[in-house]
């Protein structure tokens, strides 16, 4: 059993959206969006990943480390406030990486449907933008992870609820989730646990965009709001109004990663996982997570081509 809300509301957001737009000059208290970076977090030559890179494998342009990225908003990749430099935590991993192999990062943004044409194509060595490992991505592509897959479950911060781990800790709760994602699919699944041990469904409501969504949540027409952790923590950074009481990994029940995506077979995956997990190792890894606030998406090391989502 399952109750399903959908409200769509017009005159309301269009309001609430000059509100987060206000909330978003907050946003600079919390991360850094200017192009210069001066807090960019730098990474030292890893002379064993430098050492690892096929003698075959050759890079889109001598000397550089072509990466593609898809701006899709902060804290992960956006355009800072010169409207043309792209920055986030996902172009300072790039640029990590790029220096641990001796390397100039050369970044390219893409639109995200584009990038999997782009990469098979040769227009760049990597992909670092949030792709997460997929076994049917595995066909096409390898992956050496960077990051944990996760969901936010997140609350007003005056909310009651202090923790979500488990289905039975959302039982009779009113969640905000998007229609056809994959949290939607976890949470249709934890309302039937629910329902099967004796206990209140899930109320899954749908809006129609970001601001409508929040303005749900903050007048208590809703309980909890589920989207990528990431884009959570920039908004509970930006409007400090919200607080998260729980993660939930993209692969309930099973653990599913972030990762750069290759050319299957290229060879590079390796070197790139190898470079990870110096990064990781030497603490370069951690810092750049917390400076973007992203700690509780730290791996305790980096594998390729690890399982990956099942075809669903």
């Amino acid at each position: 059993m399952m109750i399903f809300s959908r409200l769509r509301i017009v005159s309301i957001a269009a309001i609430a959206s000059l509100t987060t737009c206000y909330a978003g000059m907050a946003a600079a208290d919390e991360f850094d969006l200017s192009p210069e970076q001066p807090k960019r977090v730098h990474a030292q030559r890893n002379e064993a990943a430098i050492a690892s890179i096929p003698k075959g494998f050759k890079f889109v342009t001598s000397g550089k480390f072509t990466v593609a990225v898809s701006p899709g908003g902060p804290p992960l990749a956006t355009y800072a406030t010169d409207a043309k430099t792209v920055v986030g935590a996902d172009p300072e991993y790039a640029n990590a990486i790029a220096e641990s192999l001796g390397l100039q990062l050369e970044l390219v943004p893409v639109a995200w449907i584009d990038w999997p044409l782009g990469l098979t194509s040769g227009k760049y060595d990597a992909v670092i933008s949030n792709v997460g490992v997929t076994e049917q991505r595995k066909e096409k592509f390898d992956f050496s992870t960077y990051r944990k897959g996760l969901h936010g479950f997140f609350v007003k911060a005056d909310s009651a609820i202090t923790s979500i781990k488990e289905p039975k800790d959302a039982a009779g709760l009113r969640f905000i989730v998007g229609a056809g994602t994959n949290q939607e699919r976890i949470l249709l699944r934890w309302s039937d646990d629910d329902v099967k041990a004796g206990l209140k469904p899930l109320e899954l409501q749908y809006y129609d965009d970001e601001a409508a969504s929040l303005l749900a949540l903050r007048s208590g027409r809703a309980d909890v709001i589920v989207q990528p952790h990431a884009q959570l923590v920039y908004i509970a950074g930006r409007d400090k109004n919200l607080k998260r009481v729980g993660t939930l990994s993209a692969g309930w029940p099973d653990r599913s990663d972030v990762a750069i995506t290759t050319r299957k077979g290229s060879g590079i995956a390796d070197t790139l996982t190898l470079a990870t997990n110096g990064l990781i190792k030497d603490g370069t890894y951690a810092k750049i997570l917390a400076q973007w606030q992203l700690s509780e998406e730290a791996l305790p090391a980096s594998e390729t081509n690890p399982p990956g989502l099942p075809k669903f």
